[in-house]
């Protein structure tokens, strides 16, 4: 009778650990808001805890190849989880396109710069002197931006405004605090309530490469089984709702240009 009490015991306690373990996240600065409302359900749904970090896509493929101990990286694009996979740092397997990303412009509303109306012409203003964008030599929304300017043909005329945040992040962080009066940032930031009051005006998708967001589970992660589990829910149908509500389009929502 001890024995089997014994076992029941610590079966549970097993049980309970398993449950406890943390699932260790790397998210790309534009999932910011839409990654804590995914964690947060899943965590109530399962029980499993998830501890995310967010940053630039770039930053976090170096970290995760040189052993970061990371389960799971969601990146701005598909180049950078792939590039794990070529060098065997995550699962080929687990690669999975999530969403579809967008570029907008924003200003507080107190500059009055009209973005909805006046579109990319805003950027030439002349009480225009800072733009915000990520960096684009390690954030996918950075290179987004500068794409689009360039499409648009005024990249020439206003870089030598150009501010860049380590993240698209940063990037609207800038913009916020007043260090630019206008930032390229991910559309994906701005519902949140401080960020509703300002002025937003989407970027056409044909000025730039799409932004194609994919997730990979890390070669080296000892919680596959929840990591898997993560990815399956952030895909399914209550992970695509809470996509949706923060302007990320599931795959098969995407409008094409």
């Amino acid at each position: 009778m001890l024995r089997r009490i014994t076992i029941l015991v610590f079966g549970l306690a097993l049980a309970s650990s398993v449950r406890a373990q943390t699932l260790r996240v790397a998210a790309a600065a534009d999932l910011r808001f839409a990654m804590n409302d995914l964690a947060g359900q899943f965590e109530k749904e399962t029980g499993t805890k998830v501890a995310i970090s967010f940053g630039s896509s770039g930053n976090f493929r170096a970290q995760i190849e040189n052993g970061a101990p990371f389960d799971v990286f969601f990146s701005a694009d598909t180049e950078y989880p792939e590039r794990l996979i070529r060098v065997g740092a995550a699962d080929a397997q687990s690669l999975t396109v999530y969403a579809y990303g967008h570029l907008v412009l924003w200003a507080p509303a107190e500059e009055k710069l009209h973005l909805a109306e006046r579109g990319f012409a805003a950027l030439q203003d002349s009480r225009v002197s800072k733009i915000a964008i990520a960096n684009p030599e390690h954030a996918p929304y950075g290179r987004s931006a500068v794409a689009a300017l360039k499409k648009a043909e005024l990249y020439e005329q206003v870089k030598a405004k150009l501010v860049y945040g380590d993240n698209i992040s940063q990037a609207a962080q800038f913009v916020q605090s007043g260090s630019a009066q206008v930032g390229v940032i991910a559309l994906s930031l701005t519902f949140v309530e401080s960020m509703k009051s300002g002025e937003r005006w989407e970027i056409p998708v044909e000025l730039y490469p799409p932004l194609k967001q994919a997730a990979a589970i890390v070669s080296a992660s000892r919680n596959k089984k929840a990591a898997t589990a993560f990815l399956e829910f952030v895909t399914g149908q209550e992970g695509r709702k809470i996509l949706l509500k923060y302007g990320l389009a599931p795959p098969d929502e995407e409008k094409k240009p």
